[in-house]
């Protein structure tokens, strides 16, 4: 047999056999679906049974309709579930963002009443401003009232779509913005003002003469009773006590003048001379630290309270001289010098 005739004899048995194995499949199949048919026709008979003597109730269901039963019932039990839950995370976050929205609401109104304080602040930094700039003589600007609809924020509220309540607090803020923006001219008048003031007091003898500490004024400018000699004369400057060693300062801007001793009389002393015609001496010291021709910055050490010369004790004798006539120094002690820095 030649190897074609071989090859198709082998063909027809391959064919036949795979045939064969289909037609059994589809005999299986053709079985089981029978099979899961005659099943599906089969029925069951549900009786209800109740404890009274009532009729029994029931009917015949058979496995397709049990079976499509029970997947309604699983679908529906998991759709409510599904709801149940979705309905419950709904809740929880519409209690959260009650609560969040009850927080803010109280957050407005506390920014409402801190907008209202601001608003009586500003009113009385206003009313003090104008006060100071009237007495300093620097012209009070008028105000701009700012227009609705105007400002940072008028992109994103609409005057004409929110009532006049909701911008108060707006409009409120919006003035004081105003106001500020105004006052930083006059601010900066008054600045140049204080600058000049600061470069008049240093050279104007009103620094307390003792360092970091006030002491005691035991004689005044004036008539006075000589403590040694009991006689009535011109006291002319003013003593105050403290403590040996307590540093001396320069109570103006100047240069040092004249450094003496005088065993029966100052003691160890200082005079500066000042601008504007000042002279004030510094007397009964215990050490003299500036020399002769220094020119010294008010607040500068110039030396040590002490009790040398003819003293009752550690006090220094400070006088204030305008030319050549002397005058109570407390009257420049007593203004007010708080911009001026005591130095070293």
């Amino acid at each position: 047999m030649s190897p074609a005739n071989q090859y198709k004899k082998l063909e027809k048995q391959l064919s036949r056999r795979f045939v064969g194995k289909l037609k059994n499949g589809g005999r299986v199949l053709s079985r089981g679906l029978g099979s899961i048919k005659a099943l599906g026709k089969q029925r069951f008979t549900v009786m209800f049974i109740p404890h009274s003597e009532r009729k029994i109730f029931n009917f015949q269901i058979n496995v397709f309709s049990l079976v499509f039963v029970l997947a309604l019932t699983a679908v529906m039990a998991f759709g409510f579930i599904a709801l149940s839950t979705h309905f419950t995370g709904t809740a929880r976050m519409l209690s959260a963002k009650t609560e969040n929205l009850e927080t803010a609401h109280a957050s407005l109104e506390s920014i409402r009443e801190e907008v209202a304080e601001l608003q009586k602040v500003s009113k009385v930094f206003q009313n003090s401003l104008n006060k100071t700039l009237g007495i300093l003589g620097i012209n009070v600007p008028n105000r701009p009232q700012p227009e609705a609809g105007q400002g940072d924020l008028s992109s994103f509220v609409s005057v004409a779509e929110v009532d006049a309540g909701q911008l108060r607090e707006l409009h409120d803020v919006r003035n004081i913005k105003s106001f500020l923006k105004t006052a930083i001219d006059p601010l900066e008048e008054i600045r140049d003002v204080l600058s000049t003031q600061k470069d008049l007091l240093t050279d104007i003898p009103t620094l307390w003469p003792l360092k970091g500490v006030r002491g005691r004024v035991t004689n005044n400018f004036g008539p006075a009773e000589h403590p040694f000699t009991g006689q009535w004369y011109l006291h002319k400057g003013i003593d105050i006590a403290y403590g040996t060693g307590i540093p001396i300062l320069a109570t103006a801007r100047g240069k040092v003048l004249t450094i003496d001793f005088e065993p029966n009389g100052f003691g160890h002393y200082l005079v500066i001379r000042h601008k504007y015609g000042f002279y004030t001496k510094y007397a009964h010291l215990q050490k003299v630290i500036a020399r002769r021709g220094d020119e010294v910055q008010q607040g500068q050490i110039i030396g040590t309270m002490g009790n040398t010369g003819l003293s009752t004790g550690p006090h220094l004798h400070y006088e204030v001289r305008i030319g050549s006539e002397v005058v109570d120094p407390a009257k420049y002690l007593n203004i007010s010098n708080t911009t001026v820095a005591v130095s070293d």
